[in-house]
Order: structure tokens, then sequence, then C-alpha cells
């Protein structure tokens, strides 16, 4: 029997650092890449008599993710104590929410596909142990302990690894509009842990879970949930049983390997945190947070589907940030052409940032200054191909497009003396080929105007001069 016998039933947990100033229950700061344990105090360091204290923004965040998740936020959650022993945990427990969480019962649409969310819950990070630093050494360090994170849970609804990817892809997507965090996988600021389990089609009870831990990509969770699937797959064929335990995933080798037991909740020893009160949320301070968010991807998306008269394509890519969108948006709203803002955003704006690795706010043509270059385009003053030099000009010192346009000396001429002058000189130069265009052979009349181009620096209007060679040639 092959895995195509077998259905893979996948749950995820993301867990995502919220973007605060300062940590979930003491005042150190969340600087990414400060030296180690720089960012501490004795709350951090879990030293006898220190008492948390919450973060109010984190909070505010952690609401926004679950209002955006369509989640019922509960008036009160609970902190409570998961107790476990690790270097990278001093106090010996974490400080997180168990069976009265923030907020519960969300959705998330998935190309259509609705994806369930169980959960969000509010909790502090760990440390982070460093294996590969110091030889037969491992360094702790303690910078990311306490920095504030929410959990969010999705119900066991996804059947292929490719659909795990899209749900966090779309995850992702939704949280950057949000503004919670900054979901840098290679800072640590998203993480997964993926629960897999394989049963029989047809089956309805689910499998016995693994956990796969040391997931750093979207790519890795897909390849992690194929590798584990199959390996379970392999497990049943052999009329083996499937151990519930937690695996990590070896990128480097493509292969899943057991790290210990899992744990079950009665393992983590979850109490009420007796330094903490519950978290009451007033009705009044959900709604404010709710009519403070911004529009979503999705909405975004219906929105260019129908004002903007967009295909799926170049909507996705023009929502896929939202600065970029933001940046489109003005510049369609400037122009009054959504299309050919739109091909112009997709095209130089986006090859601009893949090759500066930049932000849109970064570049140095404004939305106005591509409006601006656009309408030359439009009323013939510059080439669709000279604008694309100038776009790269303008990026470089940062002047206006009218005024690099006649600084390089791109200014399109449409004036039918000059044209007819250049088209002469081009017949000067090529007697055969104006002849045998003239007595009918048509395919040359895209040579003759690349001559014509080539006399003008690129300077002669196209259309206009397709027209005269016809003229001329009759």
């Amino acid at each position: 029997m092959t895995a195509t016998a077998y259905e893979m039933v996948i749950g995820l947990e993301v867990h995502v650092q919220l973007q605060t100033a300062t940590k979930a229950f003491c005042d150190c700061p969340t600087t990414f890449g400060a030296p180690p344990n720089a960012n501490t105090c004795p709350v951090c360091l879990a030293l006898p008599g220190t008492l948390p204290t919450l973060n109010a923004r984190a909070v505010e965040l952690a609401v926004r993710a679950a209002l955006a998740l369509q989640c019922t936020v509960h008036d009160r959650s609970i902190f409570a104590r998961k107790h476990y022993f690790y270097p990278d945990l001093p106090k010996g427990y974490q400080i997180s929410q168990y069976d009265r969480p923030l907020a519960t019962a969300g959705v998330l649409d998935v190309n259509g596909t609705a994806v369930r969310i169980t959960r969000v819950h509010l909790e502090e990070d760990a440390g982070k142990s460093i294996h590969d630093r110091y030889p037969g050494v491992t360094a702790i360090d303690l910078n990311r302990a306490g920095v504030p994170l929410i959990e969010i849970v999705s119900e066991p609804d996804l059947r292929f690894a490719a659909d795990a990817r899209r749900y966090l892809q779309t995850l992702k997507q939704v949280l950057e509009y949000l503004d919670v965090s900054d979901v840098d996988m290679e800072k640590g600021s998203l993480r997964v842990d993926a629960n897999v389990s394989a049963r029989r089609h047809g089956d309805t009870r689910l499998g016995t879970k693994t956990e796969v831990k040391n997931l750093n990509s979207f790519s890795g969770v897909e390849r992690a949930l194929d590798a584990e699937f199959a390996r379970q797959c392999a497990l049943l064929d052999a009329g083996e049983r499937v151990v519930q335990q937690t695996m990590l995933w070896d990128g480097a080798r493509s292969e899943v390997r057991p790290a210990r037991s899992k744990e079950q909740s009665h393992d983590y020893r979850y109490f009420p945190d007796p330094d903490l009160p519950p978290l009451v949320l007033g009705e009044a301070r959900v709604a404010a947070i709710r009519a403070a968010l911004p529009e979503l991807p999705a909405a975004r998306r219906a929105r260019y589907r129908t004002a903007y008269a967009l295909g799926e394509q170049e909507i996705d890519e023009l929502i896929a940030d939202r600065a970029v969108a933001a940046y489109f948006e003005e510049v369609a709203r400037g122009l009054g052409d959504a299309k050919a803002a739109a091909n112009w955003v997709r095209g130089e704006v986006l090859a601009a940032l893949n090759a500066s690795g930049g932000t849109v706010s970064e570049l140095a043509a404004a939305p106005g200054d591509v409006v601006e270059l656009l309408r030359l385009v439009r009323d013939g003053a510059v080439s669709n191909t000279a604008a694309k030099t100038v776009f790269a000009e303008m990026l470089a010192s940062g002047r206006p497009a009218a005024v690099v346009v006649d600084a390089l000396g791109l200014r399109q001429v449409g004036d039918d003396r000059a044209l007819l002058d250049w088209i002469a000189g081009a017949r000067t130069a090529h007697p055969v080929e104006f002849q045998r265009y003239a007595a009918g052979e048509k395919k040359l009349k895209g040579v003759l105007i690349k001559y014509v181009m080539e006399q003008s620096a690129r300077r002669a209007d196209p259309k206009r001069l397709a027209q005269l060679l016809d003229d001329t040639a009759g």
C-alpha cells in the first residue's frame, strides 16, 4: 500500500512575536540583534521577589490579530503558568494562557477555503539556546525571554502540505497588514510547529499525531510535512503504530527525527498565575480596536477587482505588500488610469525594490513623481522605452521626471518636419530596404523604424513615424 491510501491531517501552531518596544511583563527593550543578555533585567532573569506587569500595547496588538481572524475576543482571560524545565527558561515556567484564552473560534479564508482558528492567546517567549557558537558548549541568550507572543492555533482542517504553506502565507500577509509583527522568519518573529497525522481515506477518526518543530521557512514546512507523512504511512503499512512525539526537521538531510515524547497538557501542570490578575477587556475597548483595523487583504482584493478591473495575478502582486498597494493607489488616483499604474508598479517599481532589497518608502521616486512620468508617456512626450531609462535616473538622482527627460535628451519628437528629415536620412543610408518596402515588402517596416529611431537617438515618436513611413512609401 502507498501513501495515496492515506489522508494527511494537519493543524498548525503559529507563534508570532508582537511588535512592541518593550517585553510582555517588564520594561526591557525587544531590540533584535543586541549583544547577548543585554536586554535583560531581574524580571527576565527570574530573580526572587520580582513581579510581572502586563504590557498594554501587547494586549492591543493581540486583540487586533484576533479580531482580524474573526475570533470571539473574550472580555475575561486568565494568564497561567506552563511549567517545564529548560536552560533558556529561568523561571521554570512560561507565562501563557490555557483554559481561558484571549480569543477563540475564528476563521481564515485561504483561496476560498475556510480554515478554522481554534484560539489566539497571549504568552511570553523563552530565551535562546545557542549550540554552535562555542565547541562543546551550549550558550544561553535571554534577550528573547519575555518578548510578547501570540500563539495562533488552527483546527486540523488542512489536508495537503501545499495547503499548509498557503495558509501560512495568507496568515503572514494578514499580520503584516495589521502591523502587529514584522513576521520575519529569519529573526524568529514567526515560528511554526506543525501537527500531522495519517488516516485511511474515508476514516473520520483522527490518527495519532506528531509535532514537527525547527521549521524556519514556508518551504521547510511543506517539505517537513510531506516527509513526516511519508514516514507515518510507511509505519502504518508495516503494521506498526505511530507514536505521539515531537519531531525535529533536518532541512539539510530532508528528514525528520524524534526529539522527545510529546507532552500532554497535564505534563505542564498549568495553574493560574497568582502574580497576574485576570485580563479584563471592556466592550468599548474592543470596539475601538475593531474600528481602527485597516483594510485587510481579502477586502482589498475584492475592491481592486471591482474598482480597478484588475486581474487576479495583477492583484496578487499589488497587494502582496501593504506599502506597495498604497503606492499603487496613489499613482492610480493621480494618473486616472489604474491599468497603466498597475503595469508600471508591477514592472519597474517592483523590479527596483527587488534589485535594492529596500522598501517602497525608501524609493527616491514618490508616487507623484511616477504620475508625472506616466503623464509624459501618455502625452507622447516620452516613449515607454525611454521612460524606463528616465525612471532609473530618477531613482538614482532624486530629480523630477521632466528634468531628467530634458537632461538626457529623451523628450520625444512628434514634429513632422523633424521626422521627415530623419526618414530622408535613413532612406539615403538604406535605399535598397526603402525600395523593397515601397514595393510592398511590409515586413521591412519594423527594420526601417529601427533605423530611424537609432538616427534620432530614440527621440522620434514611433506612432507618428510609422504613419509617415506609410505616406512616404506610397
